[in-house]
């Protein structure tokens, strides 16, 4: 349960007040009181409700006064919806780095395997769109239940240069925005104005699956895209790819998946790649396999999603059956102000009846 208002919350501090209060003319009226020889004689002659009949209605009061003060902050909660409808975005690195031969006959290859068996395993409903990215991101195929469209797309993959993750991130959720209204567009940071946040919980039923095989080294943070798929409800669920050593690049036909814009091939076997990398393998940057697997960690997590790991084309195929499509609905909130409201107004009305019953005027 999350609230709106929150700020009314603050109000909830005038409770130990009254409670002070409370005290304090109890204290003042016993000092007022008639003087008895013994204490003793007292407590025998007082009935042993009278104490618990005296402060219930007052406690009854503070708990009512509590569920009014909740009710103004405006408390939602999230429920979850099932949909028989959403969408599904593939976001496939395709860096040259992908034309490593450790997963045969390459990581691009195998990938491309893999998500033509999860694009066949869907359901009719599902919509499913497909973005590439390396230096920077784009919509290869918008989401559709045409499988055969998927799969043209899908096979004419090709690899550029770099590995802008952010952008994938941001392109994918502008794909998501143009099929369902209720998720606004990307924002640029520099010149954009964010959305409302979705409370914390509530998921929109379109996910997004991130595949690659190195780290973000160009474009906006990852991280800081990833915080955009949060506030829109939106779960990422991220797969790091390929062996802790690396291997060898295969030759690749195409310099760059997009039209030849600013990207370079994989290289011929057996020539030393450029920079001293040896396919992205165990020394690059520090990372395992050169994954940054920690900021992949982090945006699964931060998106309500999950982070896989693989290393072989068969592990990449489990992978890709054992992401939670079937589990997908919408969580929607729900503001139940007036639950709070009803409640308080009960006890206000029972701590007025005890008062009255227990405690006569007349």
């Amino acid at each position: 349960m999350t609230f709106l208002w929150p700020g009314f919350l603050f109000l909830l501090l005038l409770i130990p007040v009254l409670i002070a209060a409370y005290i304090l003319i109890l204290r003042r009226r016993r000092r007022s009181g008639i003087r008895f020889s013994s204490l003793a004689l007292v407590r025998d002659a007082i009935p042993k409700q009278s104490l618990w009949r005296r402060h219930l209605p007052f406690a009854l009061f503070l708990l009512a006064l509590a569920g009014l003060i909740a009710a103004l902050a405006r408390p939602v909660a999230i429920i979850s919806v099932p949909v028989d409808q959403t969408t599904i975005v593939l976001t496939i690195d395709v860096s040259r780095s992908m034309c490593s031969t450790d997963v045969k006959p390459t990581r691009l290859q195998a990938a491309e395997a893999a998500a033509l068996s999860f694009v066949q395993r869907q359901k009719g409903g599902t919509q499913i769109g497909l973005v590439a990215f390396s230096t920077f991101a784009e919509l290869i195929q918008p989401p559709t239940t045409d499988q055969e469209m998927l799969q043209t797309a899908i096979e004419s993959l090709t690899v550029g240069s770099r590995t802008a993750i952010g952008s994938a991130i941001l392109k994918a959720i502008d794909a998501i925005a143009e099929m369902d209204k209720n998720v606004p567009a990307s924002v640029d940071p520099a010149t954009g104005v964010e959305p409302t946040p979705v409370p914390k919980g509530a998921y929109v039923p379109d996910i997004i699956i991130l595949l690659t095989d190195g780290a973000s080294n160009t474009g906006p943070l990852p991280t800081d895209a990833a915080q955009q798929a949060v506030d829109r409800g939106i779960r990422i669920y991220t797969i790091g790819f390929g062996t802790p050593n690396g291997s060898e690049f295969a030759s690749c036909q195409s310099s760059d998946p997009f039209g030849g814009f600013g990207g370079f091939g994989g290289r011929q076997p057996g020539v030393a790649p450029p920079f001293g990398f040896n396919g992205f393998g165990s020394g690059f940057g520090g990372f395992r396999r050169g994954i940054d697997e920690a900021t992949l960690k982090q945006i699964a997590s931060m998106t309500g999603g999950q982070y896989y790991s693989a290393s072989s084309a068969g592990e990449l195929q489990n992978v890709f059956r054992s992401l939670p499509t079937y589990l997908i609905a919408r969580h929607e909130t729900t503001e139940i102000s007036v639950f709070f409201t009803a409640i308080g107004a009960a006890l206000v009305l029972l701590a007025m009846w005890l008062a009255l019953r227990w405690h006569p005027l007349s």
